[in-house]
């Protein structure tokens, strides 16, 4: 049996015992790292440590300390409020608000996880309040940071473009744009319909303040229940009737009765300032989010250590190990050449359509769990000597290639996906991250085979 098979087999019995153990799936993924990268690949501990991610992993700390001490100051309390008032109590409206803002910050060349990071925990501080679907909240806001992913002007757009022009392809930059756009907010219009977005509409407007009805923004409570803050009081299913994730304060912690107690206190204030210190930081000057965010983080918890004490021990710890382990194992795999043998054997395929919709779906498979822009840069390369042949269309190609590898980064392995498991509060992790695995694995098995239908079967390009 050749290494990468066995690789590859490793990986499966790792999902596995995960699934049937419940043991930490980060953890199970650092063991088979060592086992195989030593006994397989012939790796010392560099090789095995080469693929871990320590960018992710600063942001998935960095901005999970941050609006830890934001959920603790009732900051996200108060961008709540004001996101309610924005769109005048309609709270169905804030998924395609959250969509929009995404793809808007993406399309104009923030990077796809420094958009998610600013947007989920926001987004998700709400969907808590407000009973709506955690996979709701953040699916739209992960395709809404696709959408606008490939514009001329992005970095992924930039990217894929230019991989094009390197290897002599016809390209179309306003067709690749389109493509990603039309694909994610018809995904996202499915989501709004059966996660919960029509009785979002049906329960009409809601005022910040609430009434303590089922389903509005009340004083914390919903029946009989109040919620405590612990991770299982939130339903991360379609958004019915689940406790609002949002405890009772008291006047104190909150400057007054809650909801007249959202109004600005020099911490909120001062924490309001990171935050958009955060984001011009990251997109007006290219500084690393997650050091931004962890630097933003110990100025405000010097200023208010009262606020921030508990902040570090909210950091989603076992999600920074789920997900650093199982990329330490990917980039194990990526070092002894897995994927670079999976995709030179597909495209050594003599039917072009084959080998079309099966570099779709290697792409979307690995873009699971690694660089969505690294994936296309290897498998475009690998498309272009039956692209040569003239039976398959070099845009369409391209195209259903960027679709398929960055439509799955809402799986909970991927940065974005991540960063949005990480950033929902007060929901049973476990629970969430089945639901994101569940969905992710949804989209990997249905949108390579559509988008190879839509985009290469016709002949685009």
């Amino acid at each position: 049996m050749s290494p990468e098979l066995i690789s590859i087999l490793v990986l499966v019995v790792v999902f596995v015992i995960a699934t049937t153990r419940s043991v930490n799936m980060g953890a199970l993924a650092f063991a088979a790292a060592f086992g195989v990268g030593t006994l397989v690949a012939d790796l010392d501990a560099d090789g095995i440590f080469a693929g871990f991610p320590g960018d992710l992993f600063v942001v998935l700390v960095g901005v999970t300390y941050l609006f830890a001490i934001a959920r603790a100051n009732g900051t996200t309390d108060w961008l709540v409020h004001a996101a309610v008032r924005l769109v005048r109590g309609r709270v169905a409206l804030i998924p395609w608000v959250m969509f929009a803002l995404t793809g808007a910050l993406t399309a104009i060349g923030a990077v796809s996880p420094a958009a998610v990071a600013i947007v989920a925990p926001v987004a998700l501080s709400f969907a808590t309040r407000y009973s709506i679907s955690p996979l709701l909240m953040g699916t739209m806001v992960v395709h809404g940071a696709q959408a606008g992913g490939f514009s001329p002007i992005s970095i992924y757009g930039s990217i894929v473009n230019g991989i094009v022009e390197r290897e002599k392809l016809p390209g179309s930059e306003i067709g690749l744009f389109l493509a990603s756009l039309v694909a994610n907010l018809l995904i996202a219009a499915v989501l709004f319909a059966v996660l919960g977005g029509r009785k979002l509409w049906a329960r009409g407007a809601v005022t910040p303040e609430g009434d303590g009805a089922p389903g509005k923004a009340g004083t914390g409570t919903t029946g009989s229940g109040s919620n405590t803050g612990s991770d299982t009081g939130t339903s991360a299913g379609t958004g019915g009737t689940a406790p609002t994730a949002v405890a009772v304060r008291s006047d104190r912690e909150t400057g007054g009765a809650e909801g007249t107690g959202v109004r600005l206190t020099p911490a909120r204030v001062a924490t309001l300032v990171a935050l958009v210190a955060l984001v011009v930081a990251v997109l007006g000057f290219d500084l690393d989010a997650g050091l931004t965010a962890v630097t933003l983080a110990v100025v405000l918890s010097t200023a208010w250590p009262d606020d921030s004490r508990r902040a570090v021990g909210e950091i989603a710890w076992s999600t920074v190990l789920l997900i650093c382990g199982v990329l330490t194992y990917v980039g194990v795999l990526e070092e002894m050449g897995t994927i670079t043998w999976a995709g030179e054997g597909v495209g050594g395929i003599g039917v072009p359509l084959l080998a079309a919709v099966l570099l779709c779906y290697i792409g979307a498979i690995v873009s699971a769990f690694a660089s969505s822009v690294g994936i296309m840069g290897a498998l475009i390369p690998l498309a272009v000597p039956f692209l040569a042949q003239g039976e398959i269309g070099a845009v369409g190609m391209v195209a259903a290639l960027a679709v398929s590898a960055t439509v799955v980064d809402v799986s909970p392995f991927s940065t974005n996906g991540a960063l949005v498991l990480a950033a929902a509060p007060d929901v049973d992790r476990d629970r969430f991250f089945r639901q994101l695995m569940v969905y992710g694995g949804i989209v990997v098995a249905a949108v390579p085979a559509l988008a190879w239908l839509v985009l290469v079967v016709p002949g685009f390009g």
